[in-house]
């Protein structure tokens, strides 16, 4: 008899996920909950339909684990892509020099359009948001490094 996967048996590995339909969305957006970014590292290319960031994720996975073990908590440098990408816009992100801004993801949603097409959107602290029009869903989030403390020591929380 098989068993579901448990959250925790991914702790110490890196992660290489794909979304291709809303829920599977739903569990990248939780991964990339609380992630930081300076926003120099992010990129589009137009001509690859293809929006890029390398993202500071929150290890949520590895949370109950460092509780646990009394071990501070840990983040990862992941990069996070979409393809399929024909149109980028955003908000509350233009008018100064952002090369030296660090952000904040919030979350990452989808809103359906028309035939599988739709508007992926992450969602800054801050009010700033990155909204990809897209062809389809088809986000990869995979760890490009190894696991590090996270700086702050803390787990991120948000007021009720």
């Amino acid at each position: 008899m098989s068993e579901d996967a448990r959250f925790e048996d991914g702790v110490e590995a890196s992660l290489r996920l794909r979304a291709e339909d809303t829920e599977d969305l739903t569990v990248l957006a939780a991964l990339v909950q609380d992630a930081v970014l300076p926003a120099s590292e992010m990129t589009w290319k137009k001509s690859k339909r293809r929006f890029a960031c390398l993202i500071n994720r929150f290890r949520w996975e590895d949370k109950v684990v460092s509780d646990r073990l009394g071990r501070p908590p840990e983040r990862v440098q992941s990069l996070l892509v979409i393809d399929d990408v024909f149109a980028l816009k955003q908000q509350g992100l233009a008018g100064e020099d952002m090369s030296d801004a660090v952000l904040s993801l919030l979350t990452m949603t989808f809103e359906p359009g028309e035939d599988g097409t739709g508007r992926m959107i992450l969602t800054l602290a801050g009010d700033g948001a990155i909204a990809a029009d897209v062809e389809a869903i088809n986000v990869t989030l995979q760890d490009v490094t190894r696991p590090y403390q996270a700086p702050s020591k803390k787990t991120p929380s948000h007021p009720e």
